[in-house]
């Protein structure tokens, strides 16, 4: 009786969630026609009245109006069972030394910074920064509706070109950084994990978070035998929690692995997944002697690189999805 009522009370969170989105889109599609509305008055009285002074200000309403049409049009793109999950992401430092953990670093900026744009909750899991420069990895939780769908053409080796900050002759340097992305499960979807074939260590974290961290062995690593995947987690306040935090994403990774292994489903989870392997980038980054961000996949170019490592990046979200649709179809 008991399990049965959890089991009524988890769908009908589902049907309020999807209820409540739907509301969203609602809304989102009455509050644009509106302003298309709005426009219209203002090109009408400008006209009118001959005020020139009107125009700048009906462009930059006409350009929130785009802006709002496009992160429409990608929405609409999302149709995979999972894009609506929150999204984990991972990321490593590449060959290229100092240059590369300093691009890691730089990787993680730029998907904060996106995640900020679209009022995405970021919870880092694992921050494993280097003495004198950048980060060797980090993983991080990036809450949101449709976050994984947004980010799951992300995965891949990003490559970067610029004069390196770290080489006293000042010559150009190339280094990379690989990025992974799973979608955070729910609850009710189950991972066989036999306990045996685990290997959990503790130690003592590096990280922030206050002298408790500090002087307890709180953080945990996770080794998964068969398949060596190694998950670490030291953010959390107490062992059993980053031990928790741990589990769901080696549970993450368990699970991507195994979609991936079905034929079936390869093309449509599987993404760039096996294309991670140092010098076959899915996109580019140019600092010098240009400054171009250029995708691989689709050929989508931006030249205002730092627009783009500001969190900048739907423009090749948008071209991906609308490529997978394309060839899907």
């Amino acid at each position: 009786m008991q399990e049965g009522f959890w089991d009524d009370h988890e769908s009908a969170q589902k049907i309020l969630r999807k209820k409540k989105s739907i509301e969203t889109k609602i809304k989102d599609y009455e509050s644009m026609c509106q302003d298309f509305e709005d426009i219209g008055v203002m090109i009408d009285l400008a006209l009118e009245e001959s005020e020139e002074s009107l125009v700048g200000e009906i462009e930059e309403a006409f350009r929130l109006v785009i802006d709002r049409i496009e992160e429409m049009k990608i929405d609409t793109l999302l149709r995979g069972e999972y894009d609506k999950n929150n999204a984990i992401i991972s990321i490593h430092a590449g060959s290229g030394g100092l240059d590369a953990q300093d691009w890691a670093e730089m990787l993680v900026r730029m998907y904060t910074r996106w995640a900020d744009r679209r009022g995405f909750k970021i919870k880092t899991l694992d921050y494993l920064p280097d003495k004198e420069a950048g980060i060797k990895s980090a993983d991080f939780l990036i809450e949101g509706e449709n976050a994984y769908g947004y980010l799951k053409n992300e995965k891949g080796v990003h490559r970067i070109v610029r004069i390196s900050p770290f080489d006293s002759s000042g010559r150009r340097h190339t280094s990379f950084a690989s990025l992974d992305v799973m979608p955070e499960l729910d609850d009710n979807i189950e991972i066989d994990i036999n306990t045996d074939d685990l290997r959990i260590d503790t130690f003592r974290s590096s990280g922030a978070g206050g002298q408790h961290v500090n002087k307890t062995d709180s953080a945990i690593r996770i080794t998964h035998l068969p398949t060596n995947i190694v998950v670490t987690c030291q953010n959390e306040r107490s062992q059993h929690q980053n031990k928790d935090t741990a589990m769901k994403i080696l549970m993450a990774k368990l699970f991507d692995l195994k979609e991936r292994e079905q034929k079936e489903k390869i093309e449509e989870l599987k993404g760039d997944y096996g294309q991670i392997s140092w010098g076959n980038q899915i996109r580019s980054y140019v600092f010098h002697p240009y400054t171009m961000v250029k995708d691989h996949r689709t050929n989508a170019e931006v030249g205002n690189v730092q627009a783009v490592m500001d969190g900048d990046i739907d423009l090749f979200i948008n071209e991906k999805l609308q490529q997978d649709t394309q060839n899907r179809n």
